[in-house]
């Protein structure tokens, strides 16, 4: 019987050592152990060890994987560095809340051109969308979580006219 119980707990012991985790390593620095569940485009699914609820996470929040069996390592995404608002141009606008899953919260922003312009409803869009960018950038935000797109057009009768369209885009910034 002691030789059984000796046994089972070498077994136990034994595979314990073998059952490797994988390495998420987040932009932040910050560094998760558990088990992959799958990789799907824009999302990592994964559990913790000894748990079976499934977390996720999005790619944008995570640098690489390294997988625990195999020892591979996959470079998920790379970093976006803001330093200041003459980086807007770098700021990705997500469209999918799922996305943002794993980067933090940093505010509510807005972008949206006058009526009197001399904009088209298509770089009326830009202009916003830029506006937009820039305020994120000013937070040292690389995402922004689009939550209101909306073009607003004061033309007449005559049909669109050049300056009576208003664009308002609102989101919310993320970094890492």
């Amino acid at each position: 019987m002691k030789r059984l119980i000796l046994f089972f707990a070498l077994f136990i012991c034994y595979g314990n050592g073998f059952a490797q985790l994988d390495v998420i390593k987040k932009h932040s620095g910050e560094t998760v152990e558990g088990k992959i569940v799958r990789v799907e485009e824009y999302t990592i699914t994964f559990k913790y060890d000894g748990e079976d609820a499934e977390n996720t996470l999005g790619k944008y929040a995570i640098e690489k994987i390294v997988y625990g069996k195999s020892g591979r390592v996959e470079q998920v995404t790379d970093k976006i560095e803001i330093n200041s608002e003459d980086d807007w141009e770098k700021v990705v606008i997500l469209e999918e809340k799922s996305y943002i899953a794993g980067l933090k919260k940093e505010g509510e922003i807005k972008g949206k051109t006058g009526f009197v312009s001399f904009h088209t409803g298509n770089t009326a869009n830009r202009k916003a969308e830029m506006k937009l960018k820039q305020d994120a950038a000013k937070l040292g935000c690389a995402f922004i979580l689009l939550t209101s797109d909306k073009d607003i057009n004061q033309s007449g009768a005559q049909g669109p006219t050049l300056g009576a369209v208003q664009s308002i885009k609102k989101g919310i910034a993320y970094k890492y």
